[in-house]
């Protein structure tokens, strides 16, 4: 009996071409970068801190990433999502009162129902003075700043001067929320205060943040540089040219390595 062989096909010629095409390519790319926003727009997002407001838990130039699931309000459609409501002592990022495009970061000083009040710039909290090491104390010093500000330090009992930077808007509505010497947080509001108390353009000069504003609340400082505090007024595209080549020459040297990763508490 004769037996046929057959020759082995060449490999290239029996297993197809597993080369990507432009297409193939391209949307593979459009789906890296549609679950990358996804994440950074509904999930976290990164903030950097222009403000000296919350010194000395965050530092102008700090760079945070901001979780914005857990303070969100609870969605039927990801029942497995932590969701969890605003607490006190929390720093929350949020919407600015009034000015819908500017964000800002505070800690939230008293929850719904709460009554509050400063003496001498101690925080009162329904009646209980609360030990704060992180917030900064007026002082008497060669900083005007830091010199005792009545309207500031003794919140609400003293009204606003002509020369406060309160709003118009909280100057009309601050005496309804006043009960005896406190301040009486309503439903649905937070009542949030920068840690840096003698700087800070916080809930005792434009009221109260409405829980529908708060964004999230940051977890960790990824990167930190060495800004000047007068960086934010340099808003030109000439200044912010200039800052970002002078970030890319000193980006060793003037990153504060130390921070980074830093949990915000």
């Amino acid at each position: 009996m004769n037996t046929t062989v057959t020759e082995p096909k060449d490999l290239e010629t029996t297993q197809p071409d597993q080369r990507e095409t432009p297409l193939e390519s391209l949307a593979s790319i459009c789906s890296v970068l549609a679950v990358g926003l996804f994440v950074m727009t509904f999930i976290f997002q990164n903030f950097e801190i222009p403000s000296a407001s919350m010194v000395k838990t965050l530092l102008i130039g700090d760079h945070v990433l901001v979780d914005r699931i857990a303070l969100a309000p609870p969605a039927k459609w990801a029942p497995f999502t932590y969701y969890r409501d605003v607490r006190r002592g929390d720093v929350i990022v949020f919407l600015k009162p009034g000015e819908p495009d500017l964000f800002l970061v505070k800690r939230a000083i008293a929850i719904p129902g709460d009554r509050i009040h400063l003496r001498d710039g101690i925080v009162y909290l329904n009646g209980v003075a609360q030990n704060e090491p992180q917030a900064g104390k007026p002082l008497v010093d060669d900083n005007p700043q830091h010199a005792y500000n009545p309207y500031r330090d003794d919140f609400p009992s003293v009204p606003p001067g002509p020369y406060t930077d309160v709003t118009a808007s909280w100057q009309i509505e601050l005496p309804s929320h006043v009960e005896g010497e406190d301040l009486v947080v309503p439903p649905g509001k937070i009542f949030a205060m920068g840690d840096n108390r003698t700087e800070s353009l916080d809930g005792r000069y434009w009221g109260f943040v409405p829980r529908e504003n708060i964004v999230g609340r940051p977890m960790f400082v990824y990167w930190s540089f060495e800004t000047p505090a007068d960086q934010i007024n340099k808003q030109s595209v000439g200044e912010r040219i200039a800052f970002m080549g002078h970030i890319l020459i000193h980006v060793f040297d003037q990153t504060r390595w130390k921070r980074t990763l830093h949990l915000i508490r």
